[in-house]
């Protein structure tokens, strides 16, 4: 990461600091750069909002799903083919038309693309007429409605090897300038079909957590992003922003022994203490998750005991009660797991009850996370030991060791990708190997749902189902441990509106409802 010196950011931005009445630039300092640039095509926007495109549908404050560029959308009785019709004045930051054509395009271009926006399961799309599309599926998948509302519809006709570093859309903005590693400087869209923006440029600047404080303790920044431990000393002039997210991290397991398998690319696979069920229960009974909240968040988070706490398509039967170190060791001692030699770490035979917790170095809050589970975990005779590596060697480690992971989206679609034995070592999802016939069979059934809501009891049956489930009272495949809270400091002059629940990703997510912020101060 290239960092741009203070004093010269300090410079650049003097111009529109302090906030007088009639100011009309954004300082912001939130993060979020991403390494592939604004493609949506390649996942730009999958968590938040892309800024520069429009998307067919948009999620509301309380998620509800609405219109943005299609003015109707429905979904055909055999759940294989969504018909939409677009508004007639949605237009390019150039001015050019948005058409059925264009969102064919994107969506067509998206699915052979491979990028992180998991389209495999769209057979085609197709424009009927100028402002109607339909996007045929392959089978029944309920979830298909997300990359209704996450996919950034680029056009056909400007779409090419430049369009991360240049992208053209038809959303509230666009951009001036992008030095990457210092500043994204972007302004209203003049043809967005969503109204005049109170904002004649943002400016987001890109920098480390020390700069970021700098810059809002000197007047430099009208929002900024900070971490937990520092968020509750806001500088005079601002105040603070706690967002409650699904932005989550918790232990993702090996499920397999190690039988000296490995992967494609030669990583090895497989961890014979994590494989076994009662070390997870265990683990899952013994963390005390309020007090990791407290050690690594500064109390802005709170517990987490599944992928997507507080969704409706979560299943609160499936939590376990707050800590319980001794029904822990009855959970292991039960499976034959004793103290034979006195040094405090059980053992089952000649296999010694230890792991790695792997986290990315880079990481205070994970590490924080690493290390106060393995302290608490030593209570129960495991003994986890803490491991910051770079994500580079983490990619190589993931299959055989713990690793502290981050997820949270606004779709079970995330559900999914964890959980089903399909994606089994597929990128960066399944890497623990984790398969259980019962809770793909829910899985599938929910994907193949008349309606969402139709879906709802079989997502959270794959949790629990009251005998199994990927759960902690089933299976145990994870040890999730906190929700984080999003926190910011704000300018008092400054209105952001109404949050959201944030998914993961502390940074543009934020911008959300950008276009609908607005100054205060007379």
């Amino acid at each position: 990461m290239k960092y741009i010196p203070l004093a010269a950011i300090a410079l650049s931005l003097a111009a529109v600091q302090p906030v007088p009445a009639e100011a009309r630039s954004l300082v912001l300092a939130v993060g979020g750069e991403p390494d592939a640039g604004f493609d949506p095509i390649m996942g730009w926007g999958r968590y938040g909002n892309p800024l520069f495109q429009a998307t067919l549908l948009r999620r509301g404050a309380g998620l509800e799903l609405e219109g943005d560029l299609a003015t109707f959308w429905e979904l055909s009785e055999d759940r294989l083919t969504w018909r939409i019709v677009l508004r007639e004045d949605a237009r390019f930051s150039d001015g050019t038309a948005l058409t059925a054509e264009d969102v064919a395009f994107t969506f067509n271009t998206a699915r052979d693309a491979g990028g992180l926006a998991d389209l495999s399961v769209l057979a085609q799309a197709r424009a009927t007429g100028p402002n109607t599309v339909e996007l045929h599926l392959r089978q029944p998948r309920i979830t298909f409605i997300s990359h209704l509302a996450s996919l950034g519809i680029v056009p056909a006709s400007a779409y090419g090897e430049t369009y991360s570093r240049e992208p053209l859309g038809a959303g509230p903005f666009r951009m001036v300038e992008w030095r990457e590693g210092e500043q994204l400087v972007v302004e209203p869209n003049p043809h967005w079909h969503g109204g005049a923006s109170p904002f004649e440029r943002v400016s987001f600047v890109f920098g480390g957590e020390e700069t970021n404080l700098s810059l809002a303790r000197t007047g430099e920044a009208h929002l900024v992003a900070v971490p937990p431990i520092q968020a509750d000393w806001a500088p005079a002039g601002m105040r603070v922003l706690h967002v409650e997210t699904v932005d989550n991290r918790g232990v993702m397991f090996p499920m397999v022994p190690d039988e000296g398998q490995t992967t494609d690319a030669g990583h090895p696979i497989g961890n014979d203490v994590t494989a076994d069920p009662a070390i997870r229960r265990a683990v899952n009974l013994a963390l005390d998750r309020e007090a990791l909240v407290q050690l690594a968040l500064a109390g802005h988070g709170r517990p987490a005991y599944g992928p997507a706490d507080g969704l409706p398509w979560d299943n609160p039967a499936g939590y376990l009660p707050g800590a319980d170190p001794i029904a822990a060791a009855a959970v292991l001692e039960a499976a034959g797991w004793q103290d034979a030699n006195g040094d405090g770490i059980v053992e089952r035979g000649d296999l010694r009850a230890e792991f790695t917790i792997v986290y990315p170095a880079s990481d205070s809050t994970r590490q924080a996370l690493a290390l106060g589970a393995a302290q608490q975990l030593q209570a129960i005779g495991i003994d986890a030991k803490p491991s910051g590596r770079s994500w580079d060697e983490i990619e190589v480690m993931m299959h055989a060791n713990a690793v502290v992971f981050g997820w949270g989206a606004h779709d079970p679609l995330e559900i999914y990708s964890l959980y089903h034995s399909s994606n089994a070592g597929l990128g960066w999802v399944n890497t623990g190997f984790y398969s259980n016939p019962t809770v793909d069979a829910y899985l599938e059934a929910a994907e193949a749902a008349n309606s969402f809501e139709a879906s709802l009891p079989m997502w959270q049956a794959a949790q629990w189902d009251g005998s199994t489930g990927f759960g902690a009272r089933g299976d145990a495949a994870w040890a999730w441990l906190v929700n984080l809270e999003h926190s910011y400091w704000v300018s008092e002059c400054l209105d952001t509106g109404a949050s959201q629940i944030h998914p993961h990703g502390h940074g543009f997510p934020i911008t959300w409802n950008l276009q609908d912020w607005r100054w205060t101060c007379q």
